[in-house]
């Protein structure tokens, strides 16, 4: 009998331990569910609106307004502004008004034969460049040739803060790039603005005609990250190698 008092004892000491447990403990199971929730709530939304950029980036561009749009021309040394003054000089410039060019801070020349093209430009036309139809711009490179990747760590963040502020700045409609690492925090925010409503940026990429078999890394993150809305490539093989990409054959 003693052996039997002492365990109802026991079972009458844990329930009466129990039930001294503070209501702020059964509230915090309603916390936890309710930040479960809320977190995939977030998700969902942010997975939904993921799709509908991806779904409206890979949509024909035919059917949108024919009115001039704002444009971020991205320069890069040697070979890829040559390319793309390249590409400028067929492009029908009353419809991409204004034009934004923006090459990296340590670029010495791809603004200056920027500059040259848009004067001979000008001249053809018996006009003179103004600032509301074309600016000239640096931005901070990510990384230089040969800088560590310790100290690219910096340098990243900066160029992506310049970046920032100068997409809000210029708020393009169409970015046009082809290769220089410049074009990937620009690009990768004008991304983001398109998730976020801020403004929607159609992305045209070019790749150099120098790759022949595989994208450039700067054309690889693009195309991996699905950030570009249109891909072009200029050799048969590379499109094989990427389907999402266009064919649109040598444009030099």
């Amino acid at each position: 009998m003693s052996d039997r008092r002492i365990r109802e004892e026991d079972v009458s000491v844990a329930l009466t331990e129990i039930l001294k447990l503070p209501p702020m403990d059964i509230g915090n199971g309603c916390s936890f569910s309710t930040v479960a929730a809320t977190s995939i709530f977030v998700v969902s939304v942010i997975l939904v609106r993921l799709l509908y950029v991806l779904y409206c980036s890979s949509r024909s561009l035919r059917k949108r307004a024919s009115k001039p749009v704002g444009t971020l021309i991205i320069l890069g040394s040697g070979g890829h502004t040559a390319e793309m003054l390249n590409l400028l000089a067929v492009l029908q410039k009353d419809r991409f008004i204004p034009r934004f060019y923006i090459a990296a801070a340590t670029d010495n020349m791809s603004l200056q034969k920027a500059q040259l093209l848009e004067n001979s430009l000008a001249a053809e036309n018996g006009t003179r460049v103004v600032d509301n139809t074309v600016q000239f711009m640096k931005i901070y490179r990510s990384r230089e040739v040969g800088q560590s990747y310790v100290t690219s760590v910096w340098t990243t963040i900066i160029a992506l803060v310049h970046a920032l502020w100068l997409m809000i700045k210029i708020r393009p409609q169409v970015i046009l790039c082809n290769g220089p690492g410049t074009c990937i925090p620009l690009c990768a925010i004008a991304f983001m603005f398109k998730m976020v409503g801020i403004r929607w940026s159609s992305i045209f990429y070019v790749e150099s005609i120098a790759r022949v078999r595989r994208l450039s890394l700067s054309g690889l993150i693009l195309y991996k990250l699905r950030m570009a809305d249109q891909l072009f490539v200029q050799w048969p093989q590379l499109q094989r190698q990427y389907p999402r990409a266009i064919y649109v054959g040598r444009l030099m």
